[in-house]
């Protein structure tokens, strides 16, 4: 399916045009390499997550390739990204044997599928959320690939990188937090009439098949799982979410879930569409048993020692932290300069499938009245 201009909603695509107006850290950014990676890039739909992320900007990427399926929309991205060679497709691209990594920016339903292509075709991969999309069978593929080939993932969480999010895991790696008692995370996001996509995967979505902003807030805090949940939906008049009027069957606008930790505490993670004038994006907040925090101000129970600098640091000269609450940046710098040190990237293939898997378990309990399910477990090194 090709979208025209006309196609692309008019509405505002919130979180793009969030940015992060806090502080940075004193310390100037320091290259780890004069080496370039040599990056791919795939698709420029709706969202025009292609560009995003500023891979273009980044002294250590050459863009040396960039595909999709879109002659008019590859023009375009090969423009934005200052790139000659282009492909019609992935299945192409991933032939290039001078590309080193791709960026996956394609249709949320074929991530899983796009990944382990790439994967099986010797590249490095950093993708777009969710890392699957409603298939337990595609999470476990992808993870077994990943295992096989040895090669990084990297699902890029912009909620990660969110200035809140980025204080608490700084905190909680300290020790400040103890261990997490109970955290939250929601993310709303208006959706009266269903925005344009491939597919119209989008018309009817599941919430909780699109739960990683919400469930960042506790996964990429503390590097842990949810091992447990039961999860409510709600059934509202929005057309598209309507159970004979989208290809999920799904009744619901806004799913709330309540999950058992592997800390041994519980976190209420949402997923709302239904919700209008609640102001949009994710927010957060995490309460363990030293202290607190909402926002980026940490409460102490008690006197504790000074913390770590809760800023994030600079990022390369020429790379804006972009939209997204200033993450976009900060995911492709972490992923790179993995890749140039050798080492896994943050949110690896565990943190990837621990934010994503709960989800689709929280919407069958939804389906089921509640229904307390145990979730998968995805561990790193695998």
């Amino acid at each position: 399916m090709t979208f025209t201009k006309q196609d692309i909603p008019q509405t505002e695509i919130q979180g793009f045009d969030e940015t992060d107006s806090t502080s940075r850290q004193d310390k100037a950014w320091q290259p780890v390499s004069d080496r370039k990676i040599r990056v791919g890039i795939a698709g420029y739909g709706v969202c025009r997550f292609g560009a995003a992320f500023g891979f273009q900007h980044h002294p250590n990427v050459e863009i040396a390739a960039v595909c999709d399926i879109s002659p008019e929309r590859c023009a375009e991205l090969a423009a934005a990204c200052d790139c000659q060679k282009t492909y019609l497709s992935l299945e192409e691209m991933v032939k290039d044997q001078s590309l080193e990594a791709i960026f996956l920016g394609t249709d949320t339903p074929n991530h899983a599928h796009h990944a382990i292509l790439c994967l099986n075709h010797g590249k490095h991969v950093a993708c777009a959320v969710p890392a699957v999309f409603g298939s337990l069978e595609d999470a476990d593929r992808l993870y077994e690939t990943v295992k096989t080939t040895g090669l990084e993932y990297m699902m890029f969480e912009t909620s990660a990188y969110h200035p809140p999010c980025y204080a608490m895991r700084t905190a909680y790696e300290a020790g400040a937090f103890g261990k997490i008692i109970y955290s939250e995370g929601q993310y709303y996001h208006y959706f009266p009439t269903p925005l344009a996509s491939h597919g119209e995967w989008r018309t009817g979505l599941p919430p909780m098949w699109y739960p990683t902003h919400s469930t960042a807030y506790y996964v990429a805090v503390t590097g842990q799982s949810f091992t447990e949940v039961s999860c409510q939906g709600f059934k509202g008049k929005i057309p598209q979410f309507q159970p004979d009027a989208n290809r999920y069957q799904n009744p619901f606008d806004s799913e709330v879930a309540l999950f058992q930790t592997s800390e041994g505490g519980s976190s209420r993670m949402s997923v709302c569409w239904g919700m209008h004038g609640s102001g949009g994006g994710p927010t957060g907040l995490v309460h363990g048993e030293l202290g607190y925090m909402h926002g980026t101000s940490f409460q102490p129970a008690e006197d504790q020692a000074k913390l770590p600098d809760l800023f994030k640091p600079q990022l390369p000269p020429g790379m804006e932290a972009g939209g997204h609450g200033g993450s976009h940046g900060y995911l492709t710098d972490e992923f790179v300069t993995a890749l140039l040190e050798n080492r896994s990237p943050l949110i690896n293939i565990a943190w990837s499938l621990n934010m994503t898997v709960p989800g689709i378990i929280a919407h069958q309990s939804a389906l089921n009245d509640g229904e307390l399910l145990k979730v998968p477990q995805y561990t790193w090194p695998i």
